[in-house]
């Protein structure tokens, strides 16, 4: 079906058409959802979903997030990879002081030597659990207040299914709609509706 713009005019009967065909292709895609998902969409939802993609401004917005999404990613992936690498040179160092003290140590002192490196061990590997677990804390926090404010984005911009929410069968729901746009968003692209 060609000659659907992006954003439609006037023209009420283009739009019932566009209309039209979207709710038809979300109804198609919604069948590749697991049943559980299937049932609790029903074509209220659909329609609305449809009438809310017409114009191509959601598909906007999707890509828009998408976008910040993977920005942020791959942000917090190279400040827990930064993390990582600290780690690893402080580890690094410590075994070099460490051999060098048992080099230059006279024998009578031995025993304290590594009684002390064992404390001076243990004491980092407490140190590098800590940080990391406080940078995972972070990364989750920052994960979960970018799902925040998709939802926000979303739901202001009229996307059925959308709000504020923590509810783990609530969130799957939203990542099936987003699916579906994502996929129907591709399908118009490949042949050339958007």
């Amino acid at each position: 079906m060609d000659g659907y713009p992006g954003v439609i005019g006037g023209d009420s009967t283009k739009h019932q058409e566009r209309h039209y065909y979207l709710l038809s292709e979300l109804q198609t895609l919604v069948k590749d959802l697991p049943s559980s998902f299937q049932q609790r969409l029903s074509y209220n939802t659909l329609s609305d979903l449809a009438l809310a993609l017409i114009d191509g401004t959601v598909y906007e917005i999707v890509q828009g997030l998408l976008d910040i999404q993977h920005l942020t990613e791959k942000n917090l992936y190279n400040q827990r990879q930064k993390l990582h690498c600290e780690h690893q040179a402080l580890k690094q160092d410590l075994a070099r002081k460490h051999k060098e003290a048992l080099q230059s140590c006279k024998s009578h002192n031995l025993a304290l030597l590594k009684s002390n490196h064992q404390a001076e061990q243990e004491a980092l590997e407490i140190r590098v659990r800590e940080e990391q677990r406080m940078m995972d804390k972070k990364i989750v926090a920052e994960i979960d207040q970018k799902v925040i404010d998709q939802q926000n984005t979303l739901e202001k911009a009229g996307v059925p299914g959308f709000y504020i929410t923590t509810n783990p069968q609530e969130l799957t729901m939203q990542m099936n709609l987003l699916e579906l746009v994502l996929k129907l968003q591709q399908k118009e692209s490949q042949s050339g509706i958007l």
